[in-house]
């Protein structure tokens, strides 16, 4: 994430929009015990700070990803066959979308 939104991000004075979320008994136990582990005043506050780290992470992704309609553009430009274009821009969508499963299903390491 570029330093100046994230700079924006840490003014306290940001609209904000109330959302509710149903939330499992047990998920919330253990949410309450990492607060606890983590030092979080409230649940409320380590959800929030989830919600953060993983879309700053995701936006990261996004932000370093090659634009494929531009890098379409590009090849159309030095003459290759739109036929190839058309099944490396399949190949590349699909193989982004492994990635994003497997980030998300990935265990995240434990901040020390």
């Amino acid at each position: 994430m570029k330093i100046v939104d994230l700079k924006k991000r840490l003014r306290r004075n940001r609209r904000s929009e109330a959302v509710g979320v149903t939330i499992p008994d047990d998920v919330m136990v253990d949410l309450d015990r990492v607060r606890t582990y983590l030092g979080f005043s409230n649940i409320e506050a380590l959800i929030r700070a989830y919600i953060g780290q993983g879309l700053r992470s995701d936006l990261e992704r996004l932000e370093a990803a090659p634009n494929l309609t531009v890098l379409a553009d590009t090849l159309r430009k030095h003459g290759v066959d739109e036929k190839v274009i058309a099944v490396a821009i399949r190949e590349a969508e699909t193989a982004s979308a492994r990635s994003r499963t497997a980030h998300l299903s990935a265990p995240k390491a434990r901040r020390s």
